[in-house]
């Protein structure tokens, strides 16, 4: 369980560092480059999702 919150932290925060460094730092320079930040930046967090998820067992 420890090991995929701190995938699952590692994950957003990661997103969360693109998608601040594309619009405050980046976007000053390469606006397609920014734009290409946050388009990776918004793939992140469904598989942050499926990996904190994953091997949990689902007892009915």
């Amino acid at each position: 369980m420890r090991r995929r919150k701190l995938a699952y932290g590692i994950m957003m925060g990661t997103c969360l560092t693109l998608f601040v460094l594309a619009w405050a730092v980046v976007r000053l320079f390469s606006p397609p480059l920014a734009i290409a930040m946050s388009v990776v930046a918004m793939i992140i967090p469904p598989f942050a999702a499926v990996v904190a998820n994953w091997g949990i067992d689902r007892r009915d």
